[in-house]
């Protein structure tokens, strides 16, 4: 499942450089993630980074986005192969 950032997000900016994949982005409003690039940092770390680091605990599977290990397993090695 890829990651989703509610709006409890207070733009401390935290996020963003801890993802390996490049998918959260500054939204107009608030931080956002792609799921298309999203891979809950499967093949980079254990956990997902954004998650650990974010003070307000915003960061959330996104339910509309279901994925098991395996298949974001197979996006970051699709990913990583550029």
């Amino acid at each position: 499942m890829a990651l989703i950032i509610t709006d409890e997000c207070i733009n401390c900016d935290v996020c963003e450089p801890e993802c390996p994949n490049g998918a959260i982005s500054q939204g107009e409003e608030i931080y956002e993630i792609n799921p298309a690039l999203c891979t809950e940092c499967v093949g980079h770390f254990d956990t997902p980074q954004c998650m650990e680091v974010c003070p307000v605990d915003c960061i959330r599977k996104d339910p509309d986005y279901s994925e098991d290990r395996d298949s974001l397993y197979e996006k970051y090695l699709a990913l990583s192969k550029g």
